[in-house]
Order: structure tokens, then sequence, then C-alpha cells
């Protein structure tokens, strides 16, 4: 397939035309490479219509973001962007296209950039976004990453993620192996996140594979979550759906997190389906749904007034385990859970404060 070079400075005078022509609607269609990273103004529509947008060779940088990220203004409320909206129709893949071997292992070391360049999507501080009807393929780390954004639509995304692993003789094969992790290129390869300050949002109709997580809430207090916080709006996650999630994943297919005294609550996960016992590409699953962690990401667990209201239901899981539930939990609840391919029901290391 042939990529036209140069095809951020096509898409940024499509938008620019938009925005002169009072439309606010720009359609893509061919193949373009993305050398620089593309920014969408508020209240603009931008419409992938049979297109396929990859990744440079050696790039490191976003393929979208949101006009005010990164910006001073961003960081406040009165730079908040305002309906966004990304739109697929017929194929439209944004593509991470050759891995640039930036990881978090590497990540600001010998002139490497921060990690979350790396996302094909980053939205920070956006207020009403779609994102829908998209191909993801071969994510450089998350493919798609949010950050203080709320009332949002996340739906209909297929992923596929890089499958490579080098073995100890340096030779590469594709098929990822759960207790081999330390051989696959481009580890922590998330479809979908939602991190601190994310609410009111529905997320559904996922498919396809992800080397880590494919849907993932995770509330913590880390340095990109700093870098990108907005003063004066709420730190929760909250409010958010998840549903008809059909994937193949090594980690889990649906993960929520928070600890260091965030709060993550009131969230609905309606229909889990592992796929990764059908999957070419990854030979096992850690979990189907996965709440709370052993392992600390913040300076704490959380206690039942910063997780709670959890309701989980029709979830089918073939990997080691359906369900993992870790630190406290108040007002969960489970209904129609699953076991298959010889999977454990439950992980339960639930803390009693």
């Amino acid at each position: 397939m042939e990529f036209l070079k140069n095809g951020n400075e096509y898409i940024s005078s499509q938008i620019g035309l938009a925005i002169e022509n009072g439309s606010r609607t720009a359609v893509i269609s061919g193949n373009y490479e993305i050398a620089q990273t593309l920014r969408i103004p508020s209240n603009f529509t931008l419409i992938l219509q049979n297109a396929h947008l990859r990744m440079a060779d050696g790039t490191f940088c976003n393929m979208f973001v949101n006009e005010n990220h990164g910006t001073a203004a961003g960081n406040t409320i009165d730079g908040t962007d305002r309906n966004i909206s990304i739109i697929g129709r017929g194929q439209a893949v944004i593509d991470g296209g050759k891995y640039n071997g930036l990881s978090e292992m590497n990540q600001l070391q010998d002139g490497m950039p921060p990690i979350w360049k790396n996302n094909l999507i980053l939205f920070t501080n956006v207020d009403g976004f779609k994102i829908s009807g998209i191909s993801c393929r071969n994510q450089r780390w998350w493919a798609l990453n949010f950050i203080y954004c709320s009332n949002g639509y996340i739906g209909d995304i297929d992923f596929c993620s890089n499958d490579i692993g080098i073995d100890p003789d340096g030779n590469e094969y594709h098929g990822l192996i759960r207790n081999k992790y330390h051989e696959i290129l481009v580890k922590n390869s998330d479809g979908i996140d939602l991190r601190k300050g994310c609410h009111d949002i529905l997320i559904e109709n996922i498919s396809g594979f992800t080397q880590d997580d494919s849907v993932a809430l995770t509330a913590l207090d880390h340095s990109m979550e700093n870098i990108f916080g907005v003063e004066g709006l709420p730190s929760d996650i909250c409010n958010v759906t998840i549903r008809n999630i059909r994937t193949a994943a090594m980690c889990g297919i649906v993960r929520l997190l928070n600890q260091g005294g965030l709060k993550l609550h009131d969230v609905t996960v309606d229909g889990v389906y592992d796929c990764t016992e059908d999957s070419p590409y990854i030979d096992k699953c850690g979990f189907a749904v996965r709440i709370g962690d052993t392992r600390l990401y913040g300076s704490r667990h959380s206690t039942e007034d910063e997780t709670y209201n959890i309701t989980v239901k029709n979830v089918r899981g073939c990997g080691e385990y359906v369900l993992s539930l870790a630190g406290a939990i108040k007002n969960l609840a489970l209904y129609g859970i699953e076991a298959a391919g010889g999977a454990k029901m439950l992980m339960d290391d639930r803390i009693k404060f």
C-alpha cells in the first residue's frame, strides 16, 4: 500500500478550510503518512472516509490531540476544548506504523520523549467528544488516551496491536506468549485508557486484539496526570458505562484501578467476552475483568469511600481468572459471570478497613 507523504500538512489545510468556510467538518479519504501531530479544534468533526493514516517511520508524536493540549490554557477550565469528533466511515484506519523504540523503560532517557507521545489519540481537558468507527493498528503504546475528559462516546473501535516477539537469539516471531513477556517488542499496548478526571463517558462495541488491557479506567496520580491536570476540575473517574467488549488481551479485557486517594465510582461493565482462546495473536489472557491490584501503583490502596458503586454483569472469561478483585470496594454487584476454558472464577484480594 502506498502512503502519500506529508499527510499531516494536507489534513491540517483541510481543517483550516473547514474553519474558514464555517462548516467545521472535514472529510479525509485516501492513504497518508503522518509526520507531525494534528490538532483538532473545538466544535469540529473530522471524518475519515475510507482513509488509512499511518505514523511516519522514526516519529515521536501523537497522531491527534485537541487544540489546547499541552498548552498553558489547557491546564485551565477556561481552556477546555469542547465538542470534538473523529468519525470513521467505510474503512477508516489509524496506524502506529513501524515501532519507534520508545517504551516505558527508556522514556526521558538519552533524548527520548515521554511515553505518552506514542498515543495515537491523546485528548486532555475536553468536554464533549466522540471517537467512533475506527480501526486502530500497531499502536506504539496505548492507542486512545483521555485525561480530564467528560461527556464522551467511544464506540465501534477495532484494535490490532503489534504481535511481534523477539527470541533470545534475536529472531522475530508472531504470536505472543504470556509467560515470555520479556520477549514482547511493543509492551503495554492498551486499547482505551480513561485516566484521572474522566467522567460521564460511554464505551461500547470494542473488538480485536490489544497486547495489554483493552479498556482501562485508571485513577492514579502520576507525572502524566499532573502535567495535564486541570485546576478546579474533579479528579474522580465516575459515571462510566462499558459494554459489549469482545477482545483478546494479555492482561485484562476490562481493568478498573484507583490508588493513592483518587476516587473511582459509579461504573457499569455490561458484556465482556474474552476472545483470547480463538486469537492467533496471543496465547492466554490474565483476567476478563480486573478491579484493583495487589501491586501498588499509587502511594496506597483505595478505601471503600474511594472505590464504590461498581456493577459488573454478563462476563465470560477463558484466561487464568474471570475476575480479580483487590483493594477495598463498596457496593459491588456481580451478575451473570461465566468461566470457560478452564478459567478460575475469582482471585479475591480485597482489603477490609
